[in-house]
């Protein structure tokens, strides 16, 4: 009796994640959505994720970004992946998954995403995870490779949040 309450709370949990995962709503970053998350948040400190769904130190990063979410609820975090439509699902799992569905979500929707890279930053090549630092008038510092709490946390104090 206690396995069969036990299995059927775990499946009940399965299946609002699921339904949870589904309703994150994703956004199609194609030219000029840069701009738009500018213009979007106007004097208003933000950090800007780039990751991926087929890059590891990304999914490292996410169990960060979620420590830092929960401790910096009023941060403007978004997260960019840089896959294309066929990844949605997947997308949508690991955004679940750790409990990111809360923040606002882009997915590279354009079949030049070395275009989009560039509209970002000119200088970025496509290494992930790629995270922007962005102060309240939009001066950026941009950091390559995952990173601990402590080096997001040294960050956030450049800002001056």
């Amino acid at each position: 009796m206690k396995i069969k309450r036990t299995l059927t709370a775990l499946l009940l949990l399965l299946v609002a994640s699921w339904a949870h995962a589904e309703d994150t709503a994703i956004k199609p970053f194609a030219p000029g959505s840069y701009q738009q998350i500018l213009a979007d948040n106007p004097d208003q400190a933000v950090m800007l994720a780039i990751w991926s769904v087929d890059c590891p130190s990304c999914l490292k990063d996410m169990d960060v970004l979620t420590k830092l979410h929960d401790k910096h609820p009023g941060l403007k975090i978004i997260l960019l992946a840089a896959d294309d439509a066929e990844a949605l699902p997947e997308i949508k799992r690991i955004i679940a998954a750790h409990k990111l569905g809360g923040l606002e979500h882009w997915a590279f929707a354009s079949d030049n995403p070395e275009k989009l890279r560039y509209e970002i930053d000119p200088a970025w090549y496509g290494e992930l995870p790629r995270t922007y630092f962005l102060d309240k008038s939009h001066q950026r510092t941009g950091k390559s490779g995952a990173m601990s709490l402590e080096e997001f946390e040294a960050q956030l104090a450049k800002m001056k949040l």
